[in-house]
């Protein structure tokens, strides 16, 4: 697949990181002396807790070099590094693992996520946001639209890039065992977007990614089409033209 897109992504800056902002008020209000933020993207969340916890050394971790471009422009004092969070461990004294929409692009994320808890001191947060919104139509139109057409065949693996969220209690299950709190709650945010090519534009930085990629030109065109045409059905415009596009999120707080 692809890099990712900085720029595309940061077309929607405000609405992505408000659920970082969201996670960051729901961790504990002491000191950490070593954070982590695990696909830090072009810098945003990072940005957030340089601003939190400003005697903290801070770490950003992503594996897209223009999103690490984009943060080490945005942030020159924060250390990054580009690595794979399936494999990668937190340097020792890491006390805050803080993740904003990253782990449901990792295979086997919730094995991946036992193993970081693990990893931490006593003490030690782990606090994890992601899109809980495979059912929605703006992602159950991107599986029909791509099972439906021309492309098929090249796009049949292209829901299998991002994993499969378990239900609460399966993270619940997983992790309480190594932790002695949990916290574990859902929000659905509803975009002001302009239209559905406002949809379109936010798809295309995040989870339409995997069935743009292994298209050509004029396939990625008339898939789009198709694509647009069936989100019109499915999100009507509101009196002013504009569509609210609901995003449903999971968020977990774990203290070690």
């Amino acid at each position: 697949m692809h890099d990712w897109n900085a720029r595309q992504y940061l077309k929607f800056e405000r609405e992505r990181t408000r659920p970082a902002r969201d996670l960051l008020a729901q961790v504990p209000p002491r000191p950490f002396r070593r954070i982590a933020d695990l696909g830090c993207g072009p810098g945003n969340s990072t940005e957030l807790l340089a601003e939190r916890f400003p005697e903290a050394a801070i770490l950003g971790v992503d594996a897209s070099p223009d999103m690490l471009r984009q943060a080490r422009e945005r942030l020159p004092r924060v250390g990054f590094v580009q690595a794979d969070l399936s494999a990668w461990a937190p340097p020792a004294g890491t006390d805050l693992l803080f993740a904003n929409a990253v782990f449901q692009w990792v295979p086997d994320h919730l094995a991946v996520l036992r193993r970081l808890v693990e990893a931490l001191p006593a003490g030690g947060v782990l606090a994890v946001q992601m899109p809980d919104n495979l059912d929605a139509p703006s992602h159950r139109l991107m599986r029909d639209t791509a099972a439906a057409g021309p492309w098929a065949g090249k796009l049949a693996g292209a829901a299998g890039a991002r994993d499969v969220l378990a239900a609460p209690g399966g993270y619940y299950d997983a992790l309480a065992p190594l932790c002695r709190r949990i916290d574990l709650w859902h929000t659905t945010y509803r975009h002001v977007l302009d239209g559905v090519d406002g949809i379109v534009e936010w798809v295309q930085g995040t989870g339409l990614r995997p069935f743009l990629a292994p298209l050509g030109d004029e396939e990625r065109a008339a898939y789009l089409a198709e694509y647009r045409a069936r989100l019109a059905e499915a999100y009507p415009a509101q009196a002013d033209g504009r569509v609210l596009f609901p995003f449903r999120r999971l968020f977990l707080v774990a203290e070690r």
